[in-house]
């Protein structure tokens, strides 16, 4: 008995993050008193007493929001925000002082401070900081997430399969393991639309997205809506043979558990990428994806439903 993907529904939006802080002070009386603010509004945090301390565990953990004192021995609060921002952007500062004449407002802004607090300060004050940045994280990372992806199917769209290959492609170059491109399209996919309405097609689509994000290997190969009906997977770290099975997957369990009704099929068009040192990288990715477009559109050519490898 096969399962339908059908009517499954792709859960959009991405992780939440963990709320997790960070604290730096050298006065250990101030850690003591922001941890117990912090504890009270319910968040996890570390303490870190200065700044090359916090950029050890910066680096060895994650965070979403560094409150640090401004006058520190060593590494001074600015120096620590604009480490900070060299390398992890995306975290929240907030600059804590009572030397409010030593730097402004304004200075700790323009070297990317989320905000801004003054020595003494209260709870519900901190509070509220806290939680406007968490606000505007969690904005952002909504934003940058359907920036990336086909409403329909929540698989990556074309924008970002641009920016992956590319990636992916430098990082089989430099550690020298086989990369593979599959191209994939819906046979008949028009007459499939015409016969049975658009909204049919459109959870024949969304079929697919869960088809390939059920039937990859997770955090190591990417799904993409290419396109229309068109779809496209990067296999890194994968030989011609777990290559070859890969497709076999998708092509058997598209007719097992897509709504196809016997007027739709699978092609596949596979191809590996050929890493040339006398031609720019880009020119090799060009090359990637017009052979296995050519497999694919050989593929269709010889009758449809069935994967045809670039030589």
């Amino acid at each position: 008995m096969t399962t339908s993907l059908a009517n499954h529904k792709p859960t959009l939006g991405p992780a939440v993050n963990h709320q997790r802080l960070l604290i730096v002070d050298d006065d250990p009386l101030i850690l003591e008193l922001l941890g117990i603010f912090l504890a009270s509004f319910g968040y996890e945090f570390e303490a870190a007493g200065n700044g090359h301390e916090a950029l050890q565990k910066i680096d060895a953990n994650e965070f979403a929001i560094v409150i640090t004192d401004m006058i520190m021995p060593k590494m001074d609060g600015m120096q620590l925000l604009q480490r900070i921002k060299e390398k992890h952007a995306n975290i929240g500062v907030i600059v804590v002082t009572g030397h409010t004449g030593t730097f402004s407002y304004t200075d700790v802004i323009k070297a990317g401070a989320s905000d801004f607090i003054s020595k003494p300060f209260n709870s519900d004050e901190l509070e509220a900081k806290i939680n406007r940045i968490f606000r505007e994280q969690k904005i952002i990372r909504e934003l940058e997430y359907l920036s990336t992806r086909d409403p329909l199917t929540d698989l990556y769209n074309r924008r970002s399969f641009d920016e992956k290959i590319k990636e992916e492609a430098y990082r089989a170059d430099r550690q020298g393991y086989p990369l593979f491109l599959a191209l994939l399209d819906v046979d008949l996919f028009k007459d499939y639309n015409d016969t049975y309405g658009h909204q049919d097609g459109d959870d024949l689509l969304r079929c697919v997205g869960s088809l390939l994000r059920q039937n990859l290997r997770e955090n190591v190969d990417s799904a993409f809506r290419f396109g229309g009906d068109e779809f496209a997977v990067i296999l890194p770290q994968t030989e011609l043979n777990e290559a070859q099975r890969a497709a076999t997957r998708l092509h058997d369990n598209f007719v097992q558990h897509c709504p196809c009704r016997g007027t739709t099929s699978f092609s596949i068009g596979l191809a590996r990428f050929i890493r040339r040192p006398d031609q720019p990288r880009e020119n090799d990715l060009k090359d990637l994806i017009s052979r296995a477009d050519k497999a694919l559109y050989r593929a269709k050519a010889a009758g449809r439903d069935r994967i045809v490898i670039d030589e």
